[in-house]
């Protein structure tokens, strides 16, 4: 066990390298690290948790893509627990295609009445990858179907073709039909997505649920295993709006957004742009991120929050943006570099407003994210007295 801290500067900060064994705030133990197994080959990503008698395995599809950079992190091996796996779809309630390519050539609304309907939808569109690009998004009902899976099966790319968000979910919005008195805490809507690519998707035009290039997500419970958000975009200005790949809002009783074996951007070219958090943005929302990736994403506002004088706000939060009161941040086997920002916190923004968040980082690298300052720790702008658990990472 070793502890390195390496003098040098970023902006007006030292970079420092942390390495196992410091733990910097709160207690948090993460032992089930040990108990995990990984290969790791061009055909395949597993990882094996083992947790009492629950057996986890999570296989990555999306290893060998044929565009585009994989799903995750190679060198990501925390142990998934078994909430945040994927889900089981060998019973789909949906099957978009025949068999072929040519099947799936126009099935963008046999893809939105499925979302409509609920239940788990698969896609049978022949051995080779396909496209489907969507002119307005599919949306969830409140009341159809409690769990909404859908699964690519590491083949299939939805599309907004630069013109529409992809996936939205609102538990209250009345529109999707309100289903609780309490609908900014209810418990369904589930919503998975999984061995899926969500490209170009566009979120600008909207004006009145803003941010989520790709997916909007409010209430209820959401996770995502094994994907990839390349090219999408929201909002480019605002002080607090953003996620040009995902924005979420208000989980039931407060439980984490899952995020496993994804990636975000990936290489240069395939970044995702929006005012704050060019990855994932949210308000008031728990995340636990687990073996994934973020790069080459940009949030490209001016001004932070609240904006400054003669600003429109924004530009913070190159690859995560998190505010609101109590949340956590967990964040486990996960490289996060190469993320750009205009005013704050080039990898990760992170401000709980009545200082009670947590942030922990293991066994990831934090690198070379760009711009902006204010930084607790290199790329990563929190208050002073924010809490947090830092294990065998490095943050430089």
């Amino acid at each position: 066990m070793t502890l390195r801290r390496v003098l040098g500067w970023w902006g007006a900060l030292p970079v420092v390298v942390l390495a196992a064994g410091l733990v910097v705030g709160c207690d948090y133990d993460n032992g089930d690290n040990n108990d995990n197994q990984q290969q790791n080959n061009n055909q395949s990503n597993t990882n094996t948790n083992t947790n009492g008698n629950t057996n986890v395995v999570v296989h990555n599809p999306l290893t060998t893509p044929a565009d585009g950079p994989p799903a995750g992190w190679a060198d990501g091996d925390c142990s998934i627990p078994a909430e945040a796996a994927p889900e089981d779809v060998s019973a789909p309630d949906h099957v978009i295609g025949a068999g072929d390519a040519t099947s799936c050539a126009d099935v963008a609304q046999d893809f939105i009445d499925a979302v409509a309907a609920g239940g788990t939808t698969v896609f049978d569109c022949g051995p080779d990858p396909v496209t489907i690009t969507l002119t307005e998004p599919a949306k969830v009902f409140n009341d159809a179907d409690p769990d909404i899976v859908i699964d690519g099966g590491g083949l299939i790319t939805l599309s907004g073709g630069g013109s529409t968000r992809i996936l939205y979910m609102n538990t209250c919005d009345e529109n999707q039909h309100w289903t609780t008195s309490h609908c900014q805490n209810q418990d369904s809507p589930h919503l998975t997505v999984q061995n899926i690519t969500f490209a170009d998707g566009d979120s600008r035009n909207e004006t009145e649920y803003e941010g989520g290039g790709a997916i909007w997500v409010r209430g209820g419970r959401f996770k995502v295993v094994n994907s990839r958000f390349f090219n999408n975009y929201c909002v480019e200005t605002g002080p607090d709006v953003g996620g040009a790949a995902i924005r979420v809002f208000s989980q039931y009783e407060g439980l984490p957004v899952y995020v496993v074996n994804t990636t975000f951007g990936g290489e240069d070219g395939y970044g995702n742009t929006g005012s704050n958090g060019g990855g994932i943005s949210s308000i008031g929302v728990s995340w636990t991120i687990i073996n994934s990736l973020f790069s080459y994403n940009h949030a490209v506002g001016n001004g932070g929050n609240p904006a400054e004088s003669g600003t429109p706000g924004g530009g913070s939060g190159g690859a995560i943006y998190n505010d609101g009161n109590f949340m956590t941040l967990d964040i486990c086997g996960t490289l996060i570099e190469q993320n750009e920002v205009n005013a704050y916190g080039a990898a990760i923004f992170f401000v709980s407003n009545d200082h009670s968040g947590i942030l922990r980082i293991h066994d990831s690298v934090i690198r070379d994210n760009i711009g902006g300052s204010w930084y607790a720790l290199p790329g990563i702008s929190m208050h002073d007295d924010t809490q947090t658990d830092i294990q065998n990472s490095t943050i430089e």
